[in-house]
C-alpha cells in the first residue's frame, strides 16, 4: 500500500511541475512566484 501511496504523490508532483512549467514567466510573476520555486511549490501540493 505504501508502494502505491508514493507512486501517486511522485504523480501529482510531476503534474504539477508540469503545469507550472507552461506557464509563462509573467504568469508565474503574477501568482508571486519564480521559475526556481516549482520543485518548492509542488512539494507543498503533496
Amino acid at each position: 500500500m505504501k508502494l502505491i501511496r508514493s507512486y501517486a504523490s511522485w504523480r501529482k508532483y510531476r503534474e504539477t511541475c508540469s503545469e507550472l512549467n507552461r506557464l509563462s514567466e509573467r504568469e508565474l510573476s503574477d501568482i508571486g512566484m519564480v521559475r526556481s520555486d516549482i520543485p518548492f511549490a509542488a512539494r507543498r501540493a503533496l
